[in-house]
């Protein structure tokens, strides 16, 4: 039985002077043959939603169809109840504000669009939310230094039971080791005890809190609000089940042996920043080589950071970790020479005054790099480098002490493991410790980037990592310094909770936050080629025995990326399927050949392109016509069948617009961007068979910020259309 729709078109933003909105009513009602189609000159206002929200009840529809703005807003205007299915149709920014006003192209633009949006409402079903049995809201953290104290404290006093997990048999990390921290106060010049002791005490008189010390993760098994965690102490195990799991487990400092240059290693007053801070935190800081005091101490920064040979990236920290030192050496003893060779001072915000401070203590600061380090027969050290300022050699001699401020990769990874010939210059080694032991089929730990921190979208979800519901924190997902980390554990930890919270609802994390709808499969079709769990960016479907997909749909994110993969077209969703895209194509009204009307689909990623061509209608920019945008989740999402049913029905060329993807990614679902670059290469291949110019189907990737560029985008492969000439199935 045919669902009871309505459709709703607005007048309001120059709609209602731009269209012919008798036209469009027309489509609803004698087309389409939808018995309700109403008109209001403010459908966003109080009385227009009113006016939706009365004829809801009083006609019980089931779904309506909005003309009007932009489904990117008044989304909560539009809400009309969990029973309700809504469509939105784009007239405003991507027609009348991007088109000329009472043109016939631009009429058929929206007649087209409220054609689509009408069937789409006819094909979508109301989302069931997945609900489990034995769901739980707790949060497992794992890592008791100070982010993981962090993220467990704040999670208790949000009122969620947290169990902490700790492989020492203390809790406190290295920031626990510190002798003192860098400000974080006004006048941000003086050292400040660390605030790990305080975090501990409040954690361990949390009623809240579980702690286990000793203690390993020995496995973890299915998804958000239904993980299954055993743990492993002295050999003993033990289970519970968590909502959402904060990775804290830190970072270990860069293995100085491998600056060989530097003498660590040959000489032993060559240390690292981390065993000064050893010296300082009992007592005295002396040269290990023989116990004199401190008279001279020469500074290395950037001891392997920012080195292609080494770690290339900036460690964050070691910079002020520095500086802190440095004044440890003057409080001890105000006449020592101390020195900081450097290649930049990167001290932000509000340690540049504790910057200025340690100047004014007479700590002497030289931009530099240090070529060479050698011992004579009094254990003094000698300390060659080029003076970038001065642009000529020079020496530091009889030196008590060098410092290397050695930069810091994850807990994640472990390098120790690996010879040096296992490590070619520029890449730091991946070789995964066991922290998690997940049982995916996906593999136990954390997908890891180029350097091994495991960050998922670091420009839009800093705490979110590839599988959902685990949210890395501290210097584990970046290199950052003591403040920092404070704050990305809270972030963390907020994150954790939202999860668990939207999870025990049936609905989607980020970035679809609130979606209740998720895959299901068509299982007797299904042929076991394993692209749907290949394929997932988040480790969503694990495999049976026989190859068969089983999927996990807490831990899905409703990107679609299983649907666009499966050859067979078993894997659909209630509001979003692969023939419901289909009949949106055929819905549009393709112009005979005589009237030279080409039309082109762009499948536009909801996330970054189909935005950027909001904001070109917002700021005015005209674009060509022809063009027929129809949103998807992620250009992962689609089945190459829609390209099929595109050609067949005489459309002229097809656009796909989606996020750039590479090493500094950006698409919202990791691969997928990347995964229709791929299918689409194949694509070409089959049109060229067809007899069909592969120019008919292009990618383009953009992001949110392109929105000056699409419309030349849109505009240059219109014309390269013209070049080619019409679709030669048209009007078959």
């Amino acid at each position: 039985m045919a669902k009871k729709i309505g459709v709703f078109i607005c007048t309001g933003c120059s709609i209602g002077e731009a269209l012919d909105t008798e036209a469009l009513a027309r489509v609803a009602t004698k087309e389409k043959k939808i018995p309700l189609c109403k008109k209001n000159a403010f459908l966003c206002g109080r009385q227009g939603a009113e006016l939706i929200k009365q004829d809801v009840v009083a006609e019980g529809l089931e779904a309506v169809v909005i003309a009007a703005c932009s489904p990117r807003i008044n989304y909560d205007v539009f809400d009309f109840g969990p029973s309700t299915i809504v469509e939105r149709v784009n007239l405003r920014e991507q027609v009348v504000w991007s088109h000329p006003a009472d043109d016939e192209d631009t009429q058929a633009m929206a007649e087209d669009y409220l054609r689509m949006g009408i069937t789409k409402a006819q094909a979508s079903e109301l989302p069931v939310p997945y609900l489990a049995e034995n769901m739980v809201k707790s949060i497992l953290v794992v890592g008791g230094g100070l982010a993981g104290l962090t993220a467990a404290n704040e999670a208790a006093l949000a009122g969620y039971r947290v169990v902490l997990v700790e492989k020492e048999p203390f809790l406190g990390g290295f920031a626990g080791r510190m002798y003192k921290s860098a400000p974080s106060r006004p006048p941000y010049t003086d050292l400040e005890d660390t605030p790990v002791a305080g975090l501990v005490a409040d954690v361990e008189a949390s009623p809240l809190i579980e702690v286990h010390t000793k203690t390993t993760v020995a496995r973890i098994e299915g998804g958000p609000c239904l993980y299954d965690v055993t743990l492993e102490k002295d050999g003993q195990p033990s289970s519970f089940r968590a909502g959402a799991i904060v990775v804290a487990t830190g970072a270990r400092p860069y293995d100085a042996a491998r600056l060989d240059r530097l003498g660590y290693g040959r000489y032993a007053n060559v240390v690292t920043g981390v065993a000064l801070e050893d010296m300082a935190r009992e007592g005295k800081i002396q040269r290990p080589a023989d116990g004199k005091p401190v008279q001279n101490a020469v500074f290395v920064l950037c001891a392997g950071s920012r080195d292609p040979g080494h770690l290339p990236y900036c460690s964050s920290s070691c910079c002020v970790e520095s500086l802190k030192q440095a004044l440890y050496l003057k409080e001890q003893n105000p006449d020592a020479g101390v020195y900081v060779i450097f290649k930049d001072i990167r001290t932000l915000g509000r340690y540049e005054e504790f910057y200025k401070k340690v100047q004014n203590e007479g700590v002497i600061f030289i931009k530099g790099e240090v070529t060479a380090v050698s011992e004579d027969g009094s254990r003094n050290l000698s300390v060659e480098f080029a003076d970038l300022l001065l642009g000529e050699r020079a020496e530091a001699a009889e030196v008590d002490l060098v410092v290397l401020a050695t930069g810091m990769v994850p807990s994640t990874v472990d390098y120790a493991e690996q010879g040096a010939e296992d490590c070619p210059a520029g890449n730091v080694p991946t070789v995964q410790q066991p922290v998690l032991n997940l049982a995916y089929r996906q593999g136990p730990e954390l997908p890891a980037l180029n350097y091994g921190f495991p960050d998922s979208h670091f420009i839009c979800f800093p705490y979110e990592t590839r599988r959902t519901g685990i949210y890395a924190a501290g210097s584990v997902r970046a290199p950052m310094d003591l403040a920092a980390a404070t704050e990305d554990a809270t972030g963390a930890a907020m994150k954790a909770i939202q999860c668990v919270e939207l999870t025990s609802r049936g609905a989607a994390v980020h970035p679809r936050v609130g979606d209740l709808s998720y895959p299901e499969f068509f299982m007797q079709r299904c042929t076991q080629c394993k692209r749907c769990t290949e394929e997932c960016p988040f480790g969503a479907i694990n495999e049976d025995e026989k190859a068969n997909p089983l999927p996990n749909p807490t831990r899905c994110r409703r990107c679609g990326v299983c649907m666009g993969a499966c050859p067979e077209r078993i894997i659909s969703f209630k509001n979003y399927s692969v023939p419901m895209i289909g009949n949106m194509i055929k819905a549009i009204d393709v112009p005979e050949e005589d009237e030279e009307k080409p039309r082109i689909v762009v499948f536009a990623c909801e996330n970054d392109a189909y935005p950027a061509l909001d904001m070109a209608g917002l700021n005015h920019l005209g674009y060509n016509a022809w063009v027929r945008v129809i949103p998807v989740r992620c250009l992962g999402s689609m089945n190459l069948v829609w390209v099929a049913d595109s050609l067949s029905k005489g459309i002229d060329g097809i656009l796909l617009l989606g996020c750039k993807h590479g090493d500094d990614y950006q698409c919202h679902f990791i691969k997928g961007s990347e995964l229709a670059d791929i299918r689409l290469s194949k694509v070409a291949e089959t049109l060229g068979r067809l007899q069909l110019e592969p120019d008919r189907v292009r990618m383009v990737q953009v992001n949110i910020m392109d929105y000056d560029k699409v419309p030349g985008i849109l505009d240059d492969f219109a014309e390269r259309l013209v070049e080619i000439g019409p679709n030669p199935y048209k009007g078959f």
